[in-house]
């Protein structure tokens, strides 16, 4: 394939319509910014309305539209009004790309089941349940779902094991998910991040207490731009899973 080829098929998402969640910092953020500039119509979901509000600004530089939604989507009504509002401001979706979530550290001994109630909701019932409120949406154009996941499922450490619970999870789910609607013309992503520079990580560097080094983590940008290239790709063929980690490793 020719690097036209690949420009031209880019240029093909334009006018697309895609639903970002955690669009207010990080992943989310970058990716909503990378697909503004092919020309997408966004539909942004955050919980922070002011920085939501700022990322919408950005994406309208070069987005055709966009609709931001203030939603916590631990919340069944926020859920509700949530998807209500996207099948009324939007007439399909052709991506779903879910990057919400939340980690939270301490050994078995020192954390309690309310803790793993609050990751539980916010890394997996609330992508099952904003997938399940859209699916009509996505199926009825061939749309693309990609689940933004963890490289922690493949090695679970002390200290992680809640938040690693949530992330086999998802896998779990995002791989029936897919079993159930290839049939339907629907690709199902999954992206497994190694340690990447967003507020998540700088905030568990805290908690661990080491030293933080953005540089030498994946940028945002970086799994923004894989993610474009791969929501390019003709629909003879599927990426199922891609895992990213960081090239160095971060000095103890």
């Amino acid at each position: 394939m020719t690097y036209g080829l690949v420009f031209n098929l880019m240029k093909n998402l334009s006018g697309q319509i895609a639903v970002i969640t955690g669009a207010s910092s990080g992943i989310g953020k970058a990716i909503a910014l990378c697909l503004a500039e092919q020309g997408l119509t966004l539909c942004l979901i955050g919980r922070n309305p002011s920085s939501l509000e700022s990322v919408a600004s950005s994406a309208g530089k070069s987005s055709s539209r966009v609709y931001s939604y203030q939603a916590d989507l631990t919340k069944d009504d926020d859920l509700r009004s949530l998807v209500e509002g996207i099948k009324n401001d939007v007439s399909c979706i052709n991506l779903l790309v879910h990057c919400a979530g939340v980690l939270t550290t301490g050994r078995m001994e020192d954390t309690s089941a309310t803790d793993f109630d609050s990751q539980y909701y916010s890394n997996v019932r609330a992508p099952y349940a904003l997938t399940k409120g859209l699916l009509p949406m996505i199926t009825s154009c061939a749309g693309q779902i990609v689940m933004m996941n963890s490289s922690i499922w493949q090695q679970a450490r002390a200290g992680l094991s809640q938040y690693a619970a949530t992330k086999y999870a998802l896998k779990g789910f995002t791989d029936s998910l897919r079993d159930e609607v290839n049939g339907d013309g629907v690709r199902v992503l999954s992206m497994f991040l190694g340690r990447t520079a967003t507020p998540m990580q700088a905030d568990l560097h805290e908690q661990q207490g080491t030293s933080y080094h953005p540089e030498l983590l994946i940028q945002p940008e970086d799994v923004a731009l894989t993610l474009l290239s791969l929501l390019a790709l003709p629909h003879s063929s599927e990426v199922t899973d891609i895992h990213i980690r960081p090239m160095k490793k971060t000095p103890s």
